[in-house]
């Protein structure tokens, strides 16, 4: 442990702009610091986990002053919510004969392997079944990417572990209301990720069944991506088209996350019905070997089983 004449606290003004509009000025705050050769930038982000600052666009650090002197203890960013009887929330776009999940990519077809009527050939009088067939690409719906989505050598879906798909505790990251389409990773400081299903509210499936829904979606940023690789989250999941930008040919969420282990959920629906933190989320899909991308029902429970 440390002595006092060990411990650096840091002296500092910060203009602070969110992305959704608005700012925030601050002068002479002081926080605690691991040592005095902290970077203004790892100083902004320290401070932005410090209060809990929610959509910041950017952080500006100016009039530094390091001190020698005893650390204060910092302020959590998350706390349990009230909890109440527990319910389970569905967070999967329901998938029906012709629906278009991404535009370009077929729709699935439903029919009858084995209808009703024809059935009562083949059983007792009064005695019938229906066997269904589905035809679909496998990112159909809301599906779970495996990191053989992107890499010929990585685990498909046979070789996910049930770990990093259930009972996972779970983050809500609320991004509505950016004027920007893409997702930084100033966005993610104030939360701890770390073993997490993050969940990355954008708002866009409203848009969901409609030609608005396949364009101009939000996406992941190369570097918000980096981050949440270094802190290790179970699985992010997005209710957006894509994590990527779709405009142009690169991936850099999908390759930055599934390189990492780290599967990824693309059109979840229904994100506002939970809350930040303090609900457990579900996301397996069968475990097809040879398949990178599956359909999911995807759920989160909430609340306190009684």
């Amino acid at each position: 442990m440390n002595d006092d004449s060990e411990q650096w606290r840091v002296q500092f003004d910060a203009a602070v702009t969110f992305a959704n509009g608005g700012a925030l000025q601050t002068q002479e705050f002081r926080l605690d610091v691991p040592g005095p050769d902290i970077s203004d930038s790892d100083l902004g982000e320290l401070f932005v986990r410090h209060l809990g600052l929610l959509m910041v666009g950017e952080v500006v650090i100016s009039n530094k002053l390091m001190l020698r002197e005893p650390h204060k203890g910092s302020r959590g960013t998350a706390g349990a919510e009230h909890q109440t009887a527990r319910r389970t929330v569905d967070l999967s776009h329901e998938i029906h004969h012709g629906m278009v999940t991404y535009p370009g990519l077929p729709a699935p077809v439903i029919s009858d392997h084995l209808s009703r009527e024809a059935s009562r050939d083949h059983y007792a009088p009064g005695t019938e079944f229906s066997i269904g067939r589905i035809s679909m690409v496998a990112n159909t719906g809301t599906y779970i990417d495996s990191p053989f989505h992107r890499f010929g050598d990585g685990p498909d879906l046979a070789a996910l572990p049930l770990s990093r798909l259930t009972d996972l505790d779970g983050v809500v990251i609320r991004v509505l209301g950016s004027a920007e389409r893409a997702i930084e990773r100033s966005v993610f400081l104030p939360y701890d990720v770390t073993g997490k299903a993050v969940l990355i509210h954008t708002g866009w499936d409203v848009n969901w069944g409609t030609e608005r829904y396949g364009s101009g979606h939000p996406f992941l940023s190369a570097d918000a991506a980096a981050w949440l690789v270094e802190q290790q989250p179970a699985l992010v999941g997005i209710d957006s088209l894509n994590i990527d930008d779709t405009d142009g040919g690169t991936r850099p969420a999908h390759t930055a996350l599934l390189a990492a282990g780290i599967p990824i959920v693309e059109h979840l629906c229904g994100l506002n019905q939970l809350p930040p933190y303090g609900f457990r989320f579900h996301a397996a899909p069968p475990a097809v070997k040879g398949m990178e991308t599956f359909p999911i029902r995807a759920y989160a429970l909430v609340g306190e089983e009684r």
